[in-house]
């Protein structure tokens, strides 16, 4: 609701509490004597923070202060509209905020927020806080024995939870603490799950009690979106619950209920009742509830995070025996036709591959086969995508069928077992080791290099579309012969994509560069120099893709024996 007129609740620490009525347009709030709201707090800057009307209710402004202002445990980085009950925290300093109408102090320590109906609605963040601090002023006898009730049960609670304990087994603990000590007609623990809805989680009832389990959306509302602790003496007295069909249907009566806060979310809230004003609760009721809800939150994230360490144990098991496989499908060991050289490697940026290569003699070793494939996406579906092409190859491959026909068939049995958004490039080379000709189809994939003994280069472009995309496709193939010393390198764009610090990629210019450097030495020495200024221009930033190089060079040293031998 839009506030029109609010009061403050200032707590100093170690000064009495006092009540600032907020008037005019703005209020600036800090330890100068020119501040509106003049705190003498030491830690507090001169002009700490700032509240404006604006036309639907009050913003508080954090003035940039050397300590941040806290609205409701979380620090003000905007301007933000005020609420019912929201607690505002500067330095030592607490303030709450009520209508100028509504405020009432229910002890003499802690003033809430209430309705006529006698409803309190409370910070929990700041109950928790209050109850950790012991207050000499209040030192007598009934406040000492019920400190000390508290804590014990604090204590038995932690006991408890030392050991591993299960989501089902801490809910079982909490529940059988709340019945012996606040003794409910019921009680519900309420959790967020993945969708952000609430679903109950636990529940508990005394026998005999029948009906529906109460669920209250505006109750969740309340506690949970602004972490606000809840009693409520008679719900058909209050103007939140009186209408609500929920409440009217479980016959609920007085209840109690607390946010389940931990420090980085509310991941739900506990809530007790009774009906037929049986049982009506207290404050203090109010209070060892969010204390025992505070505990339970900080065990449920523990056990959240401790589940998701599992998950992802067993995640990095999968993918490791996922990656075992996939090393698998790659060739053992690369054929050597006659007069060349063949090498091969593939480094995932995952922990699998996207990509594939294949290397495969075929018509009595006459011609070699070559093939570098580069699957849309990235991790586990990309990785299933290349085994099930690694499978589909093969069949067109030992039949004999040129580069641009397996490319074809290729795609027809992609495009027909995945969805459109899944495709690949594939580049497809046959190697004809009598004549030193190449004959090549590209389907989308990057321009292989065809670099010359004597440093020229030529790319070879794409000859059709990536594979899957369209049921039907034609590609064309062309031909390129290999003289003694010539090299053709097929990759995928894990290579020239792989990006420096500033951002800038290695690019295709930079790859012939380094290739036209290493082409005089062994393959081996080629290889190795572009791996080394690969990982020199990265200087350490991650690669974005997978890696994947099939270098073919025919032997100058073999094309030099035979002439000689002629």
């Amino acid at each position: 609701m839009s506030l029109k007129e609010i009061v403050l609740r200032v707590e100093p620490l170690g000064r009495e509490a006092f009540e600032h009525r907020v008037s005019g347009e703005e209020l600036v709030i800090g330890r100068s004597s020119r501040s509106g709201l003049v705190i003498p707090d030491p830690y507090l800057s001169r002009r700490q923070a700032r509240l404006y009307r604006a036309q639907d209710g009050w913003y508080l402004e954090d003035l940039g202060g050397r300590n941040p202002t806290l609205l409701n445990g979380l620090p003000v980085t905007q301007p933000t509209c005020l609420s019912v009950g929201d607690l505002i925290k500067m330095s030592a300093t607490l303030l709450r905020v009520a209508p100028a109408q509504d405020l009432a102090q229910t002890d003499d320590t802690t003033p809430a927020i209430s309705s006529d109906s006698g409803a309190v609605f409370r910070p929990a963040s700041a109950m928790i806080e209050r109850s950790q601090l012991f207050d000499p002023a209040q030192a007598s006898e009934v406040y000492l024995r019920r400190q000390g009730a508290r804590l014990g049960l604090l204590n038995e609670v932690h006991r408890a939870l030392a050991h591993p304990i299960s989501l089902d087994e801490l809910f079982k603990l909490i529940l059988d603490r709340v019945f012996s000590l606040l003794i409910p007609e019921e009680a519900v623990i309420f959790l967020k799950d993945a969708r952000g809805k609430f679903y109950r989680a636990a529940t508990r009832r005394l026998p005999g009690v029948l009906g529906d389990f109460l669920y209250s959306s505006t109750l969740v509302k309340e506690v949970t979106e602004k972490q606000l602790a809840a009693l409520v003496v008679d719900t058909s007295r209050d103007e939140r619950f009186a209408a609500a069909p929920s409440i009217v249907a479980s016959g609920v009566r007085s209840l109690v209920a607390a946010p389940l806060v931990d420090p980085e979310t509310c991941p739900g809230m506990i809530v007790l009742s009774s009906r037929a004003n049986i049982r009506q609760f207290s404050e203090e009721d109010m209070e060892l509830l969010v204390s025992l809800a505070s505990v339970a939150a900080l065990r449920i994230r523990n056990i959240a995070l401790a589940e998701d360490a599992a998950r992802r144990r067993a995640l990095e098991k999968e993918l490791e025996l996922a990656r075992a496989i996939q090393v698998g499908l790659l060739p053992e060991s690369l054929p050597q036709p006659a007069d060349y050289e063949l090498w091969a490697s593939n480094a995932p940026s995952r922990a699998v591959s996207g990509d594939l290569y294949e290397a495969e003699m075929r018509n009595d070793g006459r011609e070699c086969v070559m093939l570098v494939v580069d699957v849309s996406g990235k991790g586990m579906a990309a990785a299933l995508l290349t085994a099930s092409l690694e499978a589909l190859a093969v069949g067109p491959i030992e039949v004999g069928l040129p580069a641009d026909e397996i490319c074809a068939k290729l795609s027809r049995r992609l495009h027909a077992r995945t969805s459109p958004e899944r495709y690949a490039t594939a580049f497809v080379a046959v190697l004809d080791n009598e004549r030193h000709t190449v004959r090549y189809a590209n389907a989308g994939h990057n321009p292989a290099l065809l670099m010359r003994a004597d440093g020229r280069s030529q790319q070879l472009p794409a000859t059709g579309l990536p594979l899957g995309l369209l049921p039907i496709v034609e590609y064309t193939a062309e031909e390129v012969s290999l003289a003694p010393g010539d090299a053709l390198l097929i990759y995928t764009d894990g290579i020239t994509e792989a990006a420096n610090p500033e951002g800038e990629e290695y690019g295709l210019a930079r790859l012939e560069a380094t290739l036209r450097r290493h082409l005089g030495g062994s393959l081996d020495d080629l290889v190795e120099g572009l791996e080394q200024d690969l990982e020199g221009f990265v200087n350490g930033v991650p690669y974005g893709d997978d890696r994947t190089i099939l270098v073919l060079r025919r032997n100058r040293a073999a094309a030099n024996q035979r002439e000689g031998g002629s």
